[in-house]
């Protein structure tokens, strides 16, 4: 009866008075009965922590290869965008430079004809002014051939 009364004290309970008037034998299997299946209970526990922990470390371990994952897709997504920005903005620093320089071009062409135009215009009136100086030197000839002729 020793035993039952170190099951008792480990369970924190007294034995019932029924338990205490049983036969030595049945005593004896219901305690090792007894034993066995606390035995069997803590086993069951530790073995379901056990795995609890496994299945919590996995969880743990998918979970931050499912961040990783995600991270690296919006990343990804992010550093092809960042990328395309600096092409972008080199392209817009080209075309401003070219654009200058077609805007220089095209004030030297328009610097260009402008001088042509004036002197073209300048032809004109040096044309101009070669007519009418023929023409003042014809009727000055012809003044002069009219007044000889008269003489």
């Amino acid at each position: 009866m020793k035993t039952s009364m170190s099951l008792t004290a480990a369970r924190g309970r007294v034995v019932p008075s029924s338990d205490k008037q049983m036969p030595e034998a049945e005593a004896g299997t219901l305690e090792s009965s007894l034993l066995q299946l606390i035995e069997d209970h803590q086993r069951s526990s530790l073995r379901l922590r056990e795995q609890t922990e496994k299945a919590r470390k996995d969880a743990i371990r998918n979970a931050a290869k499912a961040a990783d994952l995600l991270v690296e897709a919006v990343n990804g997504g992010v550093e092809e965008c960042f990328v395309n920005e600096k092409r972008i903005e080199a392209e817009i620093r080209n075309l401003a430079v070219t654009i200058a320089r077609f805007g220089k071009q095209t004030d030297q062409w328009l610097a260009a004809t402008h001088a042509i135009n004036t002197a073209i215009k300048e032809i004109g009136d040096f044309e101009n002014w070669m007519k009418t100086m023929e023409y003042d030197c014809k009727k000055i000839a012809s003044a002069i051939r009219n007044i000889h002729q008269d003489h």
